[in-house]
């Protein structure tokens, strides 16, 4: 027998927006940049402008994304809509069951990072810290990052697709704020006298730690997925 549901709720956007939000490419291109910043004698001002809008550039690109995939999937028919869900489901539990891989056995075997390729060009628009390299790099880390990294994004989006309504449109943008509020707490208090070799450090300390809430979050989320689409849950 169906369960009614209403999801997914704000407890299940929040958690999987801060878990995702723990973003080490992200992150680790903001704390570059900040070093390229600090080394070439910028003030705080120009810090905190162009650090704001590679951060307003993140969050664009990955709420239009966002939207893109929403609306896609919410003008699909329902029969479709339903394989779809499956197939992200199983997806997403393998992506999972990666994370999960990577906090006891990091670096051996398959892994969801960034191409080395990927990061080497990014390490060069880090070096551009003009307004529109900052705006450029910001788009290219969220859109590369995405199809890496953007698993608990997805599964968040096609959640939001099963019950697509205004409600949803702004669990989207909130998932958006929360996504970039590490970045805007980093720039903050670099900009206030934080060293970057504690941010790095702490970077460092919780990378294992966040894998394993982050595979434990998208084993869960990928077993909802696939019980909406068996009737096993239904939105209310």
């Amino acid at each position: 027998m169906a369960v009614e549901a209403f999801l997914p709720s704000i407890g299940i956007v929040t958690t999987t927006a801060v878990i995702d939000s723990i973003n080490p490419c992200a992150i680790g291109v903001l704390i570059l940049m900040i070093s390229v910043l600090m080394s070439g004698k910028h003030g705080v001002r120009k810090m905190l402008v162009l650090g704001g809008l590679y951060i307003a550039a993140i969050f664009v690109t990955y709420l239009a994304a966002g939207l893109g995939l929403l609306y896609f999937l919410t003008n699909l028919p329902l029969a479709i809509t339903e394989y779809i869900s499956i197939g992200v489901g199983t997806l997403i539990i393998f992506a999972g069951m990666l994370e999960v891989k990577d906090y006891f056995w990091y670096g051996r075997g398959f892994s969801l990072t960034i191409p080395h390729q990927v990061t080497d060009k990014i390490h060069d628009l880090t070096k551009n810290v003009t307004i529109p390299g900052v705006i450029i790099l910001g788009c290219f880390v969220a859109a590369v990052e995405l199809p890496c990294t953007g698993a608990p994004y997805l599964a968040i989006i096609t959640l939001l697709s099963q019950y697509f309504d205004f409600t949803a449109l702004l669990l989207l943008i909130y998932y958006n704020v929360i996504f970039v509020m590490p970045l805007i707490v980093i720039l903050v208090l670099v900009a206030f006298g934080m060293k970057l070799h504690k941010v790095k450090k702490w970077k460092q300390d919780y990378r294992g730690f966040m894998r394993l809430l982050i595979g434990l979050m998208l084993i869960g989320m990928g077993w909802l997925l696939i019980a909406i689409s068996n009737n096993m849950i239904n939105f209310g």
